[in-house]
This record gives structure tokens, C-alpha cells and sequence, in this order.
């Protein structure tokens, strides 16, 4: 720790325990006990405060809650070691600070905050075997038990992790030869002794076995409610045992399952549909430990089968469906459970469709009848439906090896009869359930699950057979009017999907294009925007699929649909339509085919809207166009005098000064691109990609990292001299450092950062005088004389001011009260009529990247915004001087300290 830390630490300890009450701000105790938490070793020997501290808040009851449990925690910090926990006990603080008696008989025990503290500190001390034994000792097992189902669900939640920890902490490894099909005590207790260092193995031991003794009881006799007011004690004890079972070792495990095997069981017959789950969790923590272990476990393998055997056969069909779909999906269960948890799963889908997905016995099944009753009550129907329907993918991965009668392909069939039902089309439906055709048709909850199941089911062996099916399908879905704008999206999206794994685009018929040719030029006019917006990205991602646009859509029809969107009043539509608009394109640029008189109105109305548009999602789309069609261009495609490149200079103009930093983000994206054209196999030019910059958002903090200068060959030659002058000069006529300067002096970080990273490699490429090459003066020469303008005012302004003041830092000899008068006035000397009259001035473009000091500028950029507060001796001065503020009787309203929230 610190030691400037260090020596605030005891005045810190004595503002909390003199005053005792909470600090301004509530949060300031846990951020310490982060700090305190992280600079680990033996805090009582670095703080010997601490003691006194704790000895005299725990004294004090009057102390506000708060304190009191920020000392509570403490103390469990501080004996989180050996040493500690001598030094605490010898002292009898220990004693003093656990002792539950003492917080009940001071009032202080209803406090949650209290109780809170408590637990914590409890956990924070029981890593070593004397904080187990002290455990023990004073039987705080009782107390904890009892948390375990407190009220607060805080308190509830922290007793429940402290109970798991303990066990678990101190499990002690399977030893061999305890491995057998023994399933007596003995076996467990010679188990437990298998702990290291003898003496204390056997002590530590015996202590262990019996808080598992009295934990297991405390399950096994309270996991079953006697009525629905214990509901939620059950329900914290199956999470408890979830946990425990997820991460026990045989040992451990064994004996847990041996105890409440049967107080389970009876759970299962129970009929809670409200610890089906929970129940469920138990059941395959318990079966997915045996599968991760490969010790022979003393007869739990029998019982977990057992539990898995009831719970797939449970009388309430609702709790049937969830618990073989949580089977399903989080178990690794054999053939025969997998088997019974898909026929389950399937009845549902058998029952309503009239599909024969379970053979021709089905309709023999002993839970038909139960099933078909539970289906025709509505919420229950479209909640088992839904249910059915997002296990249908996991369904098809193992029909194959556990139900042969029914072939994945069915299982499309029956969504696509779903779907049909939904949408009111009776003959799918099957003759004997009318009462439940009635529950699930216009149920839009359904359409999506059946949708999102359409989807996902579309890559499975034989559904290429289907796909005609699944088109006309889709598209009616598309064109009825009455569909939610979500049911269309994921119509569009099931769509795409299936075209992408359509092998045979020649399959789909004339009809079937017509019809959606149709349906799209109706969806794109639609009065709900959402539905134009989803409209417009589907011929956006289709432009993107094989063979989709030629099989279903042409460039005739989809361009004009998306130039038209480009007008819509919705902004996310705007935007939408420009995105696709790329990808519809994108095609043509790469084979360098010449623009048509439609794709250049096109460019003119993004133009327009990056200039325009009072909505950042259509700015930053056009700018995102423009990056895609440079990026997509042919090689062979001429670079001067094409529409690209002078919309290109047009657009790092609007873009660079945007009010939306994403916008110029995007635009010194594209600089970048320019860059890399201009400079790639440049000797000593490397590609801001190949810096290995981590990828962060871009308000996120950052680690320190230096930019390495790459050194230019001392044999650069004339004629490479020539091209990098003629490389700069084009890149300053296009607009690219102007865009990287303006970047440079903006208010929002990541854009300032962007530019700086750029002009730094600019710098490296074009500028070896300022490495230092000894003779590089000549060669480079005319590269030295590449001037740019800088504007007057706005962002030519805050460049001339850094310029300025450079000169007066770099000024030998002179008056220093002459760097003292305004920056602007010392850099532009000699200019400052051109500078009060906003005119712009000429300067050499390696002078301005020498002057503008960007490794110091890239240092403060990379550095997160609380790099100065966010550290242990910033809070420990917040709380001196907050404390003070709050305390103090000449403190007016409105002048208290505010704490860093860091």
C-alpha cells in the first residue's frame, strides 16, 4: 500500500469512529473495503489503526448501521489470514465483533444492514482452518441457518453463498480407495481426514463433518414446504443445493444426495409448480457433476436417475413441459431420459397440428388425455407452445438416435402448420382439438417463437425440400395486413436465412418471386415505420446472400425501392435504406462498373442528407456508405476526376465538423482509408490496423501504451522524396488533413484520439527530419515545402494557439512576460491582422506536425477520464474532507463537498 496512504488511514479510522455517523456519500465504506480488499497481505501489520478502530466502533452501538457493518466486514478481512485472525483473537475482538447475542440485546440485530455485515465478515474470515474451528466453537451455524430464509432477499442471498462457501472451501479431495460402492459413514468420515498436515487434518476434520452434518439435516428437513408459506424457504434451500451439488467432489456430493434423496422425492410428487425449475437445477447440477467426475459415486448415480424418472413423469403437463425442456437444454442425460424429455416435448406439436411425429401409437399415450385438457386453457396452451417451440433446434440434434419414427424435417412441418393455424388456417389444425385451435390463433407470441424456430431449423437434414413450403409461407405472412410489425421483421429475417442455405435457387418459382415482388413494393410504402424499416434492410441483407438477389429480386426493382426510402420522414429508415443501398451496390463497385445516372442521384441525396438530416443514424449511415464503396472500388477503377473521390472530399468537409462524434469518427475512418491508398508500400508506412490497438468502446478506459516510431531508411532516394510531396499534396487538396487536424482540437475524446494516431503515423511516413535521418534533409526537401490552410477560426483557430505557443516555449533568450500575454497573439506574430480578421494562413504541413507535440497529446488521450481520482488516496481524501464539510457548523446549504463517485 501506498504510504501516503498509509499515514491518512488512521485519521480516516478516527473521523468514522469518533463520529459514528454515515458518510454524505453511502457508497464512499464499500469503495474503501474494494481498496482494502485488493491490497491483500496482512492488513494489520501495514494498519494497526485498524484495531483500535474496530474495537472502538464496536463499543459505541450508537454508531450509525452502516459504520457499524463496514467494521463487521473489516474484521472479516483482517482475519482472513492466520496472523490476523491471532492478532484479533488475542485481543478478543473476535469474540466481541461476532457475538450475535450482543447485536440482539442492543436492538441492532433487525437491521438488515447489521445482519449483512455480519455474513459477510463471516465469509470474508473462513479461509483457514482456525477461522473454521472458531466457527464451530461458537456455533454460529445455528444463526446462519436461520439468515438463510430471511426476509431481506439480500441477507437471504449472502447467507446462501456463505453456507456453500463453507462447505465447499473446506471440502477436503477424494483420496483412492474411497472410491467404491461403500456407502457408509465411515467411508465418508475417513474421507474427510484426508486433509493435509496430520495433526490438524484431524481436528479441522471433525469440525467440518459436523457443519455438514448440520447443514445436510437442516436441508433434508426443511427443503419440503408443509404449506405454500414455506414456498420460499424451499426455494432458497433448492438454490443452495443447485450450488453446492454444481461443485462438490464426490465426498461432499455423496453425502448431501445420500440425505435428502428421499425428502426430494417427495418434492417431485408435491405438485409446487413453482419448484419445478429450481427442482429441476438440483437434478441436473446433481447429474452433470457425476458426468464431469470420473470417481464411481457410493450409489448417488441410482438416486439422480431416480429424481430425473419422477420429474419426466409428473401428473401437471405445464410442469412436465418445463421440466423436460430444462433437461433438454442443461442436462447430459442418457438416451433413455433424452428420449422421454423429446416424446414429451412433442406431444404438444402431435396433439394440435395432426402431425404423426410419435408413431401411430401415439394417440395411446397415458398423457395424452392430461395434455390435451391442460392445451385447451389458453394461458396455459400458449405458454407450453412457446416453450416447445424454442427447444424444437435441440429437439432435431438428437431425434435421429432417440425417436427414429419421427424425421427432423417433421418437426419443420409441424411449425409451418403452427404458423399456418396462427394465421387462421383450419386445415392444419387437428380434427379433435378445436378448443385449442382457438387459443392460438392471432397469438403473436406464437408467431415469434415459431418464427424464431422457422429460422433456426432451417439448416437440418431435408429442409431444402421444404423450401418452397417455408416461401409461401413466409410471404403470406408478409402480405397480411394484420401482421404485428415484430412478425414481419422476423418473417424477413426466416426469409434470408432460408434463401442463404437454398442450394437450388432455380426451385422457386415464378409465382413465388411475383409474389414477393408484390409484397415488398406494398411493405415498403407501409404505414407503420417499423415495417419499412425492416422492409429495407431485408433487400439490404439479401443483396448479401448467394444468389438471392438474382433468384428473387433484381437490381431493377430492389435500387429504385431503396433510392425512395432515402425520402421517408423516419429517420431509422433513412439510415436503413443507405446501409442496404451499400450492400445492394457493393457488387457493382467491385467489378468497376460505370455508374448509371440512378447511383449518381443517389450520391447527391446522401450528400444531401450528411448535410442536412437532423438525425445522427442517417448521417452516420451515408458516411459508412461512403467507406464501403471506397473500400469495395475496383482497382482498375479510375481515381481522379470519378464522382467518388470528389463525394469523398465532400464528405471528410460535412463530416469533420458533424455535432455527432460517431459521424466523425466514421469520417477520419475514411481519411484513414485515404491514407492507407496513398502511403501503402511507402518505406516505413504502417497501417493503423497493424497496431494492435485493443478493441474498446471508445469511452472505455485504456491502457497505457506507447506508439512506436518506426526510423525511415537513411537510403531514401529523391525520387521517393518526389512521391511523398506528391502523396501529401493530394492528400491535403482531398480535404484528409484538414479532417485529421480538425479531429485533433474536438471535445470528444475518441475522435481526438483517432486523429492523433493518425497524424502520428502521417508524421512517420512523411517527416524523417523529425527522427533525426542525417541525410534526409535533401531528399526530402520537397515534402518540407507541402503547405495546408489553416482557416481562421473554429478549428484553424485552436491549431494556430497550440503553434503559438509552441514558439513562445521554444524561444531562447526572449522576455518570458512575453509568453504570458494571449496565445494567440505570441503564435501568430506577424499574422495578427490575418488572425483578428479570421483570414486563413498558409503553413508547412511537416512544421505542423512537429509543433503540435502529439506523443504528449496521445499520453493524455489514452488515459481514462478518472485516471487522477480512481485510486485509494483519492477516496481516503474524500472522506477527510467530506467528513469535514459535513460536520462543520459554518457549513452554509449548498457547500458541502461532493464526493468523486470514481
Amino acid at each position: 500500500m501506498d504510504p501516503e496512504c498509509v499515514s491518512l488511514l488512521p485519521r480516516v479510522c478516527e473521523v468514522l469512529a469518533d463520529s459514528g455517523e454515515s458518510l454524505p456519500d453511502d457508497t464512499s465504506l464499500e469503495k474503501l473495503l474494494d481498496w482494502l480488499t485488493e491490497a491483500g497481505g496482512s492488513l494489520l501489520k501495514t494498519c494497526p489503526c485498524f484495531l483500535d478502530f474496530i474495537s472502538t466502533v464496536v463499543d459505541n452501538t450508537d454508531s450509525d448501521p452502516s459504520v457499524l457493518s463496514f467494521t463487521l466486514r473489516l474484521s472479516g478481512l483482517m482475519a482472513a489470514t492466520e496472523d490476523g485472525f491471532k492478532m484479533l483473537q488475542e485481543g478478543s475482538v473476535v469474540d466481541h465483533v461476532f457475538g450475535v447475542q450482543r447485536w440482539q440485546e442492543a436492538g441492532l440485530w433487525e437491521d438488515p444492514c447489521i445482519r449483512i455485515g455480519w455474513i459477510q465478515g463471516l465469509r470474508s474470515m473462513l479461509q483457514h482452518p482456525k477461522a473454521l474451528s472458531f466457527f464451530v466453537q461458537s456455533d454460529f451455524i445455528k444463526p446462519l441457518l436461520r439468515l438463510h430464509t430471511d426476509t431481506s432477499l439480500f441477507v437471504a442471498s449472502a447467507a446462501n453463498q456463505t453456507l456453500a462457501h463453507i462447505l465447499l472451501f473446506f471440502q477436503p479431495v477424494s483420496p483412492a480407495g474411497c472410491n467404491g460402492a461403500d456407502e457408509t459413514d465411515e467411508c465418508a468420515e475417513r474421507t474427510y481426514a484426508c486433509i493435509s498436515a496430520p495433526a490438524i487434518a484431524m481436528e479441522t476434520s471433525a469440525k467440518y463433518t459436523a457443519v455438514v452434518t448440520a447443514i445436510s439435516e437442516y436441508l433434508n428437513e426443511s427443503v419440503v414446504p408443509k404449506d405454500n408459506t414455506q414456498l420460499h424457504q424451499s426455494l432458497q434451500i433448492l438454490k443452495l443445493l443447485a450450488l453446492l451439488l454444481a461443485q462438490a467432489r464426490p465426498p461432499l456430493r455423496d453425502t448431501l444426495l445420500r440425505t435428502v434423496a428421499e425428502s426430494l422425492e417427495e418434492l417431485v410428487t408435491s405438485g409446487y409448480s413453482r419448484l419445478t425449475l429450481p427442482l429441476m437445477d438440483v437434478i441436473l447440477a446433481a447429474n452433470r457433476s457425476q458426468r464431469n467426475t470420473n470417481t464411481v459415486s457410493c450409489g448417488s448415480d441410482e438416486r439422480v436417475a431416480r429424481l430425473l424418472s419422477s420429474m419426466l413423469n409428473i401428473d401437471k403437463p405445464a410442469d412436465l413441459i418445463h421440466a423436460a425442456a430444462a433437461s433438454l437444454r442443461r442436462g447430459s442425460l442418457d438416451n433413455v431420459h433424452t428420449a422421454r424429455a423429446v416424446r414429451i416435448l412433442l406431444l404438444p406439436f402431435d396433439i394440435i397440428t395432426g402431425q404423426t411425429l410419435l408413431g401411430t401409437d401415439a394417440a395411446a399415450d397415458e398423457r395424452r388425455f392430461l395434455m390435451v385438457e391442460q392445451l385447451k386453457n389458453k394461458t396455459s396452451c400458449i405458454s407450453m407452445i412457446c416453450i416447445c417451440l424454442t427447444n424444437a433446434p435441440q429437439i432435431t440434434l438428437v431425434l435421429p438416435d432417440v425417436v427414429p419414427t419421427c424425421p427432423p424435417v417433421f418437426v419443420v412441418l409441424a411449425v409451418l402448420s403452427l404458423l399456418r393455424i396462427c394465421s387462421g388456417d383450419s386445415s392444419s389444425s387437428s380434427t379433435s382439438c378445436r378448443d385449442v385451435y382457438r387459443n392460438i390463433i392471432g397469438s403473436g407470441k406464437v408467431q415469434k417463437c415459431a418464427l424464431e424456430a422457422l429460422t433456426a431449423l432451417s439448416s437440418i437434414p431435408g429442409a431444402k425440400d421444404k423450401t418452397n413450403d417455408v416461401f409461401t409461407l413466409l410471404i403470406q405472412y408478409l402480405d397480411n395486413p394484420d401482421s404485428d410489425p415484430t412478425v414481419m421483421h422476423k418473417s424477413y429475417k426466416a426469409l434470408v436465412k432460408w434463401m442463404s442455405v437454398c442450394t437450388d435457387v432455380s426451385s422457386i418459382t415464378d409465382q413465388l418471386r411475383q409474389d414477393l415482388i408484390r409484397v415488398v413494393q406494398k411493405r415498403v410504402c407501409d404505414m407503420r415505420w417499423e415495417v419499412r424499416d425492416s422492409t429495407v434492410e431485408f433487400l439490404g441483407q439479401l443483396a448479401g446472400t448467394r444468389g438471392a438477389p438474382e433468384a428473387l429480386l433484381d437490381d431493377c426493382c430492389t435500387t429504385p425501392l431503396l433510392k425512395a426510402a432515402l425520402q421517408d420522414p423516419e429517420s431509422y429508415v433513412r439510415a436503413s435504406a443507405t446501409s442496404a443501398l451499400a450492400q445492394t451496390l457493393a457488387h457493382s463497385w467491385q467489378q468497376g462498373a460505370a455508374l448509371t445516372q440512378e447511383q449518381t442521384e443517389i450520391v447527391s441525396r446522401l450528400l444531401e442528407i450528411l448535410s442536412e438530416d437532423t438525425e445522427g443514424f442517417a448521417r452516420r449511415a451515408v458516411v459508412q456508405y461512403f467507406i464501403a464503396w471506397f473500400s469495395s472500388r475496383s482497382s482498375h477503377t479510375p481515381p481522379s476526376s470519378s464522382l467518388l473521390m470528389t463525394s469523398v472530399r465532400s464528405v471528410l468537409s460535412l463530416g469533420s465538423i458533424d455535432l455527432d462524434w460517431e459521424v466523425k469518427v466514421h469520417t477520419l475512418q475514411l481519411a484513414e482509408l485515404l491514407l492507407d491508398e496513398a502511403f501503402t508500400g511507402h518505406q516505413g508506412y504502417r497501417k493503423s490496423s497493424d497496431a494492435d490497438h485493443v478493441a474498446l468502446h471508445p469511452y472505455a478506459t485504456m491502457s497505457d501504451q506507447t506508439y512506436t516510431l518506426h526510423t525511415h531508411s537513411l537510403r531514401q532516394t529523391h525520387t521517393e522524396g518526389s512521391d511523398s510531396a506528391a502523396a501529401l499534396n493530394n492528400l491535403v487538396e482531398q480535404g484528409v488533413f484538414s479532417a485529421l487536424l480538425s479531429g485533433l482540437v474536438d471535445c470528444d475524446r475518441p475522435v481526438a484520439l483517432k486523429a492523433c494516431r493518425l497524424l502520428i503515423t502521417l508524421r512517420e511516413t512523411v517527416c524523417p527530419l523529425l527522427l533525426g535521418a542525417p541525410d534526409a534533409s535533401a531528399a526530402m526537401a520537397t515534402v518540407t515545402r507541402v503547405s495546408c490552410e489553416l482557416p481562421g477560426r473554429g478549428w484553424g483557430q485552436e491549431i494556430r494557439k497550440i503553434l503559438g505557443r509552441k514558439k513562445c516555449n521554444q524561444t531562447k533568450g526572449a522576455d518570458i512576460a512575453a509568453c504570458t500575454v494571449d496565445s494567440g497573439e505570441c503564435g501568430e506574430a506577424g499574422e495578427e491582422g490575418a488572425s483578428e480578421r479570421g483570414d486563413s494562413v498558409c503553413v508547412s504541413v511537416c512544421d505542423v506536425l512537429r509543433s503540435l507535440s502529439l506523443d504528449e497529446r496521445l499520453d493524455v488521450l489514452t488515459q481514462s477520464s478518472d485516471h487522477v481520482h480512481n485510486s485509494l488516496l483519492s477516496l481516503l481524501q474524500d472522506i477527510l474532507t467530506s467528513s469535514a464539510a459535513h460536520t462543520h457548523p459554518d457549513t452554509q446549504q449548498g457547500q458541502a463537498v461532493i464526493v468523486d463517485c470514481y
